[in-house]
């Protein structure tokens, strides 16, 4: 399970790693398998991106009301298939909003 829940946090820590859009808030060697907080640094952007990504049928990507941003929770029961499928969107919503 460990290996898989690793599989499932690369595929998304290594697009926020590369996105001209889209940062992780957590330091590299602090990164949890299971919460994967990020923003784009915009708080309307934010607010766009989880108001579209509900839209779309991603659901409770607001992050905490204390901290912002968004997050994902990738835990046990989120397959591969769903952890790509956020990706892909996020992609698609950075090429469509990158000033």
């Amino acid at each position: 399970m460990k290996e898989y829940n690793e599989k499932k946090a690369k595929i998304l820590y290594d697009f926020l790693d590369e996105s001209k859009l889209f940062k992780g808030t957590v330091e590299k060697k602090d990164r949890s398998l299971m919460n994967v907080p990020f923003v784009t640094g915009d708080e309307e952007l934010d607010a766009k991106f989880v108001k579209e990504a509900k839209a779309a049928g991603f659901e409770n990507l607001k992050g905490h009301r204390s901290v912002g941003g968004m997050r994902a929770s990738i835990y046990n029961a989120m397959p591969i298939e769903g952890v790509e499928k956020l990706v892909a969107f996020m992609k698609e919503f950075e090429a469509r909003n990158l000033k």
